[in-house]
């Protein structure tokens, strides 16, 4: 029985941010390289970007030889303990990934072990390599194709998650390959739970956890559109922010679906949570996770004034998403993150259960990007009025649904 080794490496370049992967195939008995695959695959997680080059060096260790036993080596302590079964999997993004690993080759004859970066070159040259194509803009030549390994694999089919929301767009894919494969010979395919692609589930899957966004009613600072943050003068709602949220509660209530109700600690979440809450007869639960962004020096200002004072770093904040605003304020790649984490523990707290959170504009676009899986520009360009819904559905494969976004009709 031949044996492989496969080298995989993934990496983002802001975490979220443009990822890519990287994976080798070599003969574990010469060393030599039988495989190489790489791909940029847009805007992602680090850890997407891992588990994606883990897949590609599977499939194609799958490609040359369906009967060989795998032995991976990986730089990332998380891949290695969850393929392992040593630690337990909770991200939506993961569980999918993870899933379709698991069943490229029989149970038992793929094996894990972590290593230093050092020690894994060959495949995060080819990852970086994979992400600086892609900040270019090439495609490369693609020898063997993403689709051909699946299918190669006995995995047709789409792919889920985060993974899937970046697969699409055929122009940002990069791919290569050497030394050409023999012919795949068509091996049984081990049963295993069915991941669902993204679109329409192919099983009931149950009630997702559904999460209501309720953007806060109206402040003195909202009508002059002022910077209003998490490091500001936190102000409460003005009498029309009190009766947005009077009309968004009587709404809601009429609705009758609502579990649940988790607010900002901001004083305007809190009102606006507390109107509602009172009107569904729930209590409201603090989650610090869904603050608003802090905007530094720029609290109270408006954007001309933000350009009059601070012109070079408005530009550079809004051409990354890792700059900060003046004065040590949070990045919105840092927002993200922090949302990613609030958005797992609360789906994880109430799956099946649809919950009204109450946060801020950046808060509930975030949310909507990562559901969508849409680039960090994408922020600039969503509209979101005081006091209007958006509704973000999560399914247990790791799947989001955006069903809502910026509903104020009953506010009219």
């Amino acid at each position: 029985m031949r044996e492989f080794i496969v080298e995989a490496d993934g990496g983002s370049r802001g975490n979220p941010g443009p990822a890519g992967y990287g994976a080798v195939v070599s003969d574990a008995a010469t060393g030599e390289t039988l495989r190489e695959t790489a791909e940029y695959i847009g805007v992602a997680t680090n850890n997407v970007a891992e588990y994606r080059g883990l897949l590609a060096g599977l499939r194609a260790a799958h490609a040359l030889d369906p009967a060989a036993t795998v032995h991976v080596r990986m730089d990332s302590k998380l891949v290695v303990e969850q393929m392992s079964g040593r630690w337990k999997i909770k991200h939506p993004d993961m569980k999918p990934l993870a899933a379709q690993a698991a069943r490229i080759f029989p149970p038992g004859r793929v094996t894990y072990e972590w290593i230093p970066r050092a020690q894994n070159k060959h495949a995060d040259r080819l990852a970086n390599e994979a992400m600086d194509a892609g900040a270019r803009g090439e495609r490369w030549s693609e020898a063997e194709s993403t689709a051909e390994l699946e299918a190669a694999a006995g995995e047709a089919g789409g792919v889920s998650g985060a993974a899937g929301a970046v697969k699409a767009g055929a122009d940002t894919r990069a791919a290569k390959a050497v030394a050409a494969p023999a012919p795949a010979v068509a091996a049984p395919v081990v049963a295993a739970p069915a991941v669902a692609a993204p679109g329409w589930a192919p099983a009931d899957m149950g009630a997702p956890a559904t999460f209501v966004l309720l953007r806060h009613g109206e402040t003195p600072l909202t009508p002059q559109k002022r910077f209003s943050g998490s490091g500001g003068t936190d102000p409460s709602l003005s009498d029309t922010g009190r009766e947005q949220a009077e009309r968004a509660a009587a709404m809601l209530a009429r609705r009758g679906t609502i579990q649940a109700v988790v607010s900002s600690p901001l004083a305007r979440t809190r009102e606006t949570a507390g109107i509602v809450a009172a009107r569904l007869g729930l209590d409201v639960s603090i989650d610090d996770g869904l603050r608003e962004t802090d905007f530094g020096a720029w609290e109270g200002l408006t954007f001309a004034e933000v350009r009059e004072r601070h012109p070079d770093d408005l530009n550079a904040w809004l051409a990354s998403p890792d700059a900060e605003p003046t004065g040590g304020g949070e990045s919105f790649a840092a927002t993200a993150a922090r949302l990613a984490v609030t958005r797992d523990k609360l789906v994880t707290a109430h799956a099946g259960r649809t919950v009204l959170l109450v946060t801020h504009v950046t808060p509930i676009k975030t949310l909507v990007r990562l559901a969508l899986g849409a680039p960090p520009e994408s922020l600039f360009r969503m509209e979101l009025s005081a006091a209007s819904l958006s509704v973000v559905a999560y399914y247990a494969d790791g799947n989001a649904s955006v069903r809502l976004l910026n509903d104020t009709s009953y506010l009219r």
